[in-house]
């Protein structure tokens, strides 16, 4: 949630990252420890000291908000000293991401702290295994990243526990990439397949579901939005590229610039704790963008048990044994350690989440293993072309996220990248286990990477996403739901979506100031498309004087989410109350459709609802504000110590 840009005379495009700079240097200071002034020179001799004498091949420059920008001979060094910013600006979370990746939070904190230990140990094996495999730059970069963690710890021990002091390495930084199986999958199909015992009440009241508790979170409410805009679209008649991660302050990202003469020269928003959680950025040639994607990225399978075996299968027409894994974790138990083992099972096809009534049910997950995270993503920051770029995305090691990409040659670019499972089969689920009983019935390939949901240069000069699957990602050119398989999402296009084309897809050209204004539009789609027929059906009651008066001001209002709008905190109270126990789509009089994605939803089913939850609104607003012309900045604020700031903008509902 922070706004940066890219605006050399020596670049061929600009690049913006979204919010303007007010805001970033509030967001700077609420969410860092500290900061340091403008050309702060950090890593001297008297601050470090030698560690293979990385510190004087380093140089570190912050910007008046605390932006580090780190200049080094090497990508070691270059690593060392994102390292240690990261250290100064959060200390122990980073510290505390390598020990958990490590596997001993229970070692160093207890076994209330050991819950992940095991999970996180096998990763780290296989980061161990595998390690010698990525190639020589990127194991510079993780061994550089942990030889700065460690010279921080030894040098501000007292930012750390008593006798805190484990020396990391390289392994510990790529465990942290290693891709694994999804709990979240197994733990889902499990409820499903396992009914589980009612939660004992407690003081007498029902414990709350804590899958039901979820579904009552607008989810919608999480996202991330981009931008890319042709030279034809432009009045530079340069590409624009705008990125928008509007998650939470605390999310994790970490602003940086890095360069290496010759190398790299990367500006981005990595994630705190290593050198490689890159979700966005650019270099001279060329710039992304990610925007979250939930692909279906692993299938559940039933094997036979073999019923004269002990732990073994059949598959194949043969008796194959089930691989037993015994993991050991460490624990602190008062002033000494304990140990506490645990066991897991696997097949060559992936764990074992379940076995029962003659099944052995596993799960089969894309980039199970796979450590060359870090690998494609240093090639994506190298890249100076978009087929370089597109090179290293088909390592396919990061198996999720969209896509959006513009390049100083003009060039605009969407893909809906996921590593998804090519099925010879009808996909199951989480519901449902695919009985397999031969290599023939399991996947084992993926879709490939020119054959996922993509754009490149298309008519209309922009490609755009807001967390929608990728059909109307330009409506000049709708990608067709039948060419893909079963297992891609189908069409959906929320209101942050439609929002996103009412603003872009025209023929208008943009300058950069003028994309970043559209960025911050106010305007609330939803009352467009509902607020005549709740007018209309709050006259047709003809309801007392509080809420006539309510609905003349409802008609004044001017739609938008502005922090000086009045209207706005009565109509989002209204529809609040109109969907408890229902959902959107049956409020509506015409739901969403892919043969009329822009104009629909829109209307009211029930005029008779509505003017009720109506009254009632107009009730609980003064209720809780005082008056019911309550401006939508006096209710949003923005509120930290002594700054308390109106805002605008609305959820993406």
């Amino acid at each position: 949630m922070w706004f940066a840009s890219f605006l050399s005379s020596r670049f061929h495009n600009h690049f913006v990252d979204s919010m303007n700079s007010s805001i970033s240097l509030l967001l700077r200071l609420w969410s860092r420890r500290r900061w340091r002034p403008a050309l702060a020179l950090l890593l001297a001799p008297g601050a470090i000291g030698a560690q293979d004498e990385l510190w004087n091949r380093v140089e570190v420059r912050r910007t008046a908000y605390g932006v580090p920008h780190i200049k080094a001979d090497h990508l070691k060094a270059v690593a060392y000293a994102l390292a240690w910013v990261q250290l100064e600006d959060y200390g122990s979370r980073v510290a505390l991401g390598l020990l958990r990746s490590r596997g001993e939070m229970g070692k160093w904190f207890g076994r209330d702290s050991m819950d992940g230990d095991s999970l996180a140990q096998r990763d780290y094996r296989v980061a161990v295994e595998k390690y010698a495999l990525l190639d020589a730059a990127t194991r510079d970069v993780y061994d550089g990243f942990a030889a700065g963690v460690n010279r921080y710890i030894e040098r501000h021990p007292t930012e750390f526990p008593p006798g805190f002091g484990p020396r990391f390495t390289g392994y510990d930084v790529a465990a942290r990439d290693v891709g694994g199986a999804s709990v979240a999958a197994a733990r889902r199909f499990l409820a499903r397949l396992v009914p589980q015992p009612a939660r004992p009440a407690r003081d007498g009241a029902p414990q709350p579901d804590p899958q039901g508790d979820a579904a009552t979170l607008d989810a919608i409410e999480e996202g991330s939005n981009a931008w890319a805009f042709a030279p034809s679209r432009t009045k530079s008649r340069r590409a624009i590229l705008v990125r928008n991660p509007h998650l939470a302050w605390t999310a994790g990202y970490y602003e940086a610039h890095i360069t290496v003469p010759g190398a790299l020269d990367f500006y981005g928003d990595f994630r705190i704790g290593g050198p490689f959680g890159v979700v966005g950025g650019f270099n001279k040639d060329l710039g992304w963008a990610t925007t979250n994607n939930a692909p279906d990225l692993d299938e559940i399978y039933a094997l036979d048990a073999d019923p004269d075996g002990v732990d073994r299968y059949l598959f194949d027409g043969a008796s194959i044994p089930l691989e037993r894994e015994l993991i050991t974790v460490a624990f602190r138990n008062g002033e000494g350690l304990s140990t506490e083992t645990r066991e897991f099972w696997r097949t060559p096809l992936g764990p074992v989440i379940h076995r029962a009534d003659g099944k052995v049910y596993i799960l089969r997950a894309a980039g199970e293993d796979d450590v060359r995270h870090g690998e494609q993503f240093l090639r994506m920051m190298r890249a100076t072309s978009l087929a370089e770029w597109k090179e290293a995305m088909r390592l396919r090691s990061r198996v999720t996220s969209n896509f959006t990409y513009a390049d100083r040659a003009g060039n605009i670019f969407y893909v809906w990248n996921a590593s998804i499972p090519a099925l010879p089969h009808p996909r199951g689920g989480d519901t449902a286990a695919v009985p397999a009983r031969r290599t023939g019935e399991v996947w084992t390939r993926y879709v490939p990477f020119d054959s996922l949901p993509q754009l490149l240069n298309p008519p209309g000069g922009y490609v755009r996403n807001e967390n929608d699957p990728p059909y109307h990602t330009n409506l000049r050119q709708v990608l067709e739901r039948s060419r893909y398989p079963a297992n891609f999402p189908d069409p959906r296009l929320g209101l942050r979506s439609q929002h996103s084309l009412t603003l872009i897809d025209n023929e208008r050209r943009f300058s950069l100031e003028e994309v970043v204004q559209l960025k911050h539009s106010y305007r609330m789609l939803l009352a467009d498309r509902v607020k005549g027929d709740l007018l209309t059906a709050v006259r047709a009651a003809n309801p007392a004087s509080p809420t006539t008066e309510a609905a003349q001001m409802l008609g004044r209002w001017n739609n938008s989410a502005a922090p000086d709008s009045r209207g706005g905190v009565l109509f989002e109270i209204w529809w609040r109350r109109i969907l408890e126990g229902t959902t959107a789509d049956s409020v509506y009089t015409e739901p969403w459709t892919a043969a009329n994605p822009q104009g629909t939803p829109r209307g009211l089913r029930d005029p008779q609802r509505a003017a009720q939850a109506f009254a009632w609104a107009v009730r609980e607003t003064a209720l809780r504000h005082g008056r019911i012309d309550v401006t939508w900045g006096e209710v949003h604020r923005v509120r930290r110590g002594s700054v308390d700031l109106p805002v605008g903008g609305c959820s993406g509902a």
